[in-house]
């Protein structure tokens, strides 16, 4: 973890590269740090999926309006000023990316993140942390 999991209408892929915004968006967790200076989301751990919904329904359906849903998934634990700074760095790089969008369409944005207070099971299998050890 963490985890920054996009649902999106597909109806905007002609105008946008979602590649590229899942990179702008994890090298923004990349660049988030606690209190102490201390990088909050290790590289190793950081992922960042786009999905297209398959079926959608957006307001009153008398437009093609489009939507993006992001939902960031992180460990408990972490002070409630490094979470409005995550939420708003995620934000800022999200309406950069698609402002021209916003320009030329109804669009709506939706930024949610989620703690994990005490998981239940969570297991972890990855040859990915020791990469990023210093």
């Amino acid at each position: 973890m963490p985890h920054l999991v996009i649902l999106y209408t597909p109806n905007i892929e002609r105008e946008v590269d979602m590649t590229s915004l899942c990179r702008a968006l994890a090298d923004t967790m990349l660049t988030i740090h606690d209190e102490d200076g201390k990088q909050v989301f290790p590289a190793g751990g950081t992922r960042v999926l786009a999905y297209p919904a398959a079926h959608y329904a957006v307001a009153d359906g008398k437009a093609d309006y489009a939507f993006v849903y992001l939902n960031l998934r992180m460990a408990g634990g972490r002070s409630d000023a490094v979470k409005t700074r995550a939420g708003d760095a995620l934000l800022a790089t999200t309406k950069t990316h698609f402002a021209a969008i916003f320009e030329a369409r109804h669009l709506g944005v939706t930024l949610q993140i989620d703690e994990s207070p005490g998981q239940v099971y969570d297991a972890k299998h990855s040859n990915l942390h020791p990469l990023f050890k210093n």
